[in-house]
């Protein structure tokens, strides 16, 4: 006698982080940011993760001769600060907002915890860490091996996709002089190539 199929089981339902940090029994707390706010310094103590639960955040290094290069942008959904995790004692760049942000702040010992004793989000973290890692190594690669108009061509698609497919899209409104700084050339080539593209 034939055996019947197994039922087909949906997939479990996405993990709500966000429900989650606000329901675990920690200490993360809501905190706001105006648009071009710093969130946290290069250089200060690295004692706490976030969470960004709405708006954007633009991370950014600066070099000892004063030169600024964009690393990241974040939005809804994004961690960030996670060095402190690995034992990183200071900030290795700076966090602004790059509209009205809400971010929840983890204290580093309330991290470690919730990661060690909840699977559902230590496998969501990891996720965002994995998925992190990959867009460094991308961004690198293009870097490398692409020319300044490729390397701006690509930021701006991947800023086309900011945030999560299921909300809408917000925008942080970027000067080309952060669009150089992101791409690794100057505002008049961003300038020139943006006209190039219209």
């Amino acid at each position: 006698m034939p055996r019947r199929p197994s039922p087909v089981r949906p997939p479990p339902p996405p993990f709500d982080v966000q429900a989650f940090l606000e329901s675990a029994k920690m200490s993360p707390r809501t905190v706001r940011f105006a648009t071009g706010a710093a969130i946290f310094a290069q250089g200060a103590q690295a004692n706490s993760v976030f969470y960004v639960q709405e708006g954007g955040v633009k991370l950014s290094v600066l070099s000892s001769a004063g030169k600024e290069a964009v690393v990241a942008m974040l939005g809804s959904g994004d961690f960030l600060g996670e060095g402190c995790l690995a034992g990183q004692p200071l900030r290795m760049g700076t966090a602004n907002a790059v509209m009205r942000t809400a971010l929840l702040r983890i204290p580093k010992r309330d991290m470690i915890q919730m990661l060690h004793e909840h699977p559902e989000f230590s496998d969501r973290f990891l996720a965002h860490m994995l998925t992190r890692n990959i867009r460094i190594e991308e961004d690198l690669v293009d870097q490398l091996f692409n020319s300044s108009e490729k390397r701006l061509a690509r930021t701006l698609l991947l800023l086309a996709r900011y945030g999560k497919e299921e909300t809408p899209r917000v925008l942080p409104k970027l000067s080309q002089e952060t669009l150089a700084e992101m791409v690794g050339t100057t505002r008049s080539r961003v300038n020139f190539f943006m006209n190039k593209f219209r």
